[in-house]
Parts: C-alpha cells; sequence; structure tokens
C-alpha cells in the first residue's frame, strides 16, 4: 500500500474567508430567517390548527411547482391530484374553525 503524503491542516484564515464569500449559505440563511418571522407572525393572528396545515400544505405545493419551473422535473397527473388532495383536506379540517 502506498504512503499517503500527510495532509494540510486547514488555514483559520481561509475557512473564515470561504465562509464570508459563500453567498448562498447567506442567501438561505435569510431566507430561513424571513420565513421564520412570517410563520411566527402567522400564528400570532391565526389559530395553530389552521395556521400550520395551511402553511404546510403551501410549502408543500411550493415545492412540486417550483421544481417544474426551476429545476424542469416532469409534472404528473398524479402529482396535481395529491397537491389538489392536500387542499382539500387542509379545508376540510379547517372549515369549521373558519
Amino acid at each position: 500500500m502506498a504512503m499517503l503524503p500527510p495532509r494540510k491542516l486547514p488555514n483559520l484564515d481561509d475557512s473564515i474567508r470561504s465562509v464570508i464569500s459563500n453567498w448562498p449559505f447567506w442567501l438561505g440563511l435569510g431566507l430561513y430567517g424571513m420565513a421564520f418571522l412570517l410563520y411566527a407572525a402567522a400564528l400570532a393572528r391565526l389559530p395553530l390548527n389552521v395556521a400550520h396545515p395551511v402553511l404546510t400544505s403551501g410549502a408543500v405545493a411550493t415545492v412540486a411547482l417550483s421544481s417544474v419551473l426551476v429545476f424542469r422535473e416532469p409534472f404528473y397527473w398524479t402529482t396535481g391530484a395529491g397537491i389538489l388532495l392536500v387542499i382539500a383536506g387542509v379545508a376540510l379540517i379547517t372549515a369549521h374553525v373558519a
């Protein structure tokens, strides 16, 4: 078995510079923080048994539709039927509250 050269220890200065210049990380962190604030605002105005199903189903539909638009994934009729069933289920769950 051949000997491997010793591994170079990471330089702290390079690590800090790579974190600062990592724009996808900062974009994701900012969007995550904004989603948290919007979710907290929704919970402050709506009951939990309404806000959570509505926001969760909205996230599922958004991910499914954006995967078609952004990543050009195929959109099958079962995906559309599933989204409609989730929306119908949320409507049934929240019907007595509204």
